[in-house]
């Protein structure tokens, strides 16, 4: 069935704005990808403590980085140098923390909720609880103050204990 000038202008057109939707997608991802690294490296510089560095003196600091960055072997020292830095200050941050559940009798107010993450928890819908790796004193303070309990995971309990049992067969 032969199609008429104006269907295959309307579908040609249909493709050029399909292509332009694409096309505006790609330069979208790309900005936030851009975007993301920026805040990134940002992040890296304050981590430093360079941050607190005048402009003029962040620029020279990075300029004298940006001729090393053509040396392999000092940019695989570098790397290696950051990966210890992040795995210490991770223990760090984790020492102490132990698997916690937390349990409330009724639904949450939005400020409690955004509590809850922000100290590391996650809501689980199946199990209908709060799970995260935390100090059990700091999750037992956070679950009363919002009406809620909280308990240890131990080994045979909880999710743990389901992927033991599991591995045992």
């Amino acid at each position: 069935m032969a199609r008429t000038l104006a269907e295959r202008l309307r579908a040609h057109e249909q493709s050029r704005a399909r292509l332009a939707e694409a096309e505006a997608r790609l330069k979208l991802d790309e900005r936030k990808q851009r975007t993301r690294r920026l805040v990134e490296a940002g992040a890296l510089v304050e981590k430093t403590g360079l941050l607190a560095l005048d402009s003029n003196a962040l620029y020279g600091a990075l300029l004298s980085l940006r001729d090393g960055a053509s040396d392999k072997a000092q940019v695989e020292t570098w790397a290696a140098l950051g990966g210890r830095a992040f795995d210490r200050e991770a223990r760090a941050r984790d020492e102490g923390k132990e698997p916690v559940l937390l349990s409330f009798t009724g639904p949450l107010s939005k400020d409690a909720t955004t509590t809850l993450r922000r100290a590391g928890f996650r809501y689980s819908k199946v199990m209908r609880h709060w799970e995260g790796l935390a100090r059990f004193d700091d999750a037992s303070t956070l679950a009363k103050a919002h009406g809620g309990s909280a308990r240890r995971v131990g080994a045979t309990t909880g999710l743990a204990g389901a992927s033991n049992a599991a591995a045992a067969e």
